[in-house]
């Protein structure tokens, strides 16, 4: 991974919005800036956001909310996103996680912790070049109905249609598809999710679990395909059974 990747800071306060992007830009990152929903929503309505790799998004913000445009680009767009929280809003953050955020970071932000977290973040979100996976066999993965492709990073339904992913997710599958019938703590999942250097509240694997599951299951409030060991973690079924 290069400090190449564009990246969109979106955020109401000026001070703040010019402080990380002119760090970041030092850094040797592309950066555009956005003061608002309005503006973010332009960036990627005239064509300049085609390249955009990670959106560093307040949730706290006047007019349209963090949150809302989280569910906007999780929707229409192939982003990383990290949200900026209050300091200690713990429903901001599991809300957050919950429409699509691949992490988070508390306000006030340290400069060099948000740099490690976007470096983190990219290095999960970019895929392998196309050379390299042209060069092997595709490899899919069966999650009852679904399928995992795990050379493009993709997931589809029973018709082929693709279902949106965060990079997290990705990795979350990827890591069940590894290791079919055996049982996985929170612990061995970060670690096999390449997430170790990530300290996430405790609830947070079980929030991507629960969304992973309304995109697999046929019943989510009944799961057959991720199943849930209490008091031990989870364990992937491939056939639903």
């Amino acid at each position: 991974m290069t400090n190449s990747a564009h990246i969109v800071v979106v955020d109401d306060e000026d001070g703040i919005r010019e402080t990380v992007s002119e760090y970041l830009a030092m850094k040797g990152f592309r950066v555009t800036t956005a003061d608002g929903g309005e503006a973010l929503r332009g960036v990627f309505e005239d064509g300049a956001g085609a390249d955009v790799e990670l959106v560093l998004l307040d949730i706290s913000m006047p007019g349209e909310d963090g949150l809302s445009l989280a569910r906007f680009l999780r929707e229409n767009h192939d982003v990383a996103i990290i949200m900026l929280t209050a300091a200690g809003d713990v429903i901001d953050r599991i809300v957050g996680l919950e429409m699509g955020a691949d992490d988070y970071l508390a306000k006030p932000v340290d400069l060099r912790e948000l740099l490690a977290r976007i470096k983190s973040v990219l290095r999960r979100f970019q895929s392998e070049a196309p050379d390299s996976v042209s060069a092997r066999t595709q490899e899919t993965v069966q999650l009852g109905a679904c399928k995992l492709d795990t050379d493009a990073h993709k997931l589809y339904d029973a018709e082929g249609g693709e279902i949106p992913l965060t990079a997290m997710e990705f990795d979350l599958l990827k890591a069940f598809a590894d290791h079919p019938g055996r049982v996985l703590n929170r612990d061995q999942l970060l670690d096999l999710a390449h997430n170790k250097d990530w300290e996430p509240f405790d609830r947070s694997i079980d929030i991507r679990i629960t969304r992973i599951r309304r995109k697999i299951e046929r019943d989510p409030s009944k799961p057959q395909i991720i199943k849930t060991v209490r008091g031990v973690g989870y364990i992937f079924a491939p056939d639903g059974e």
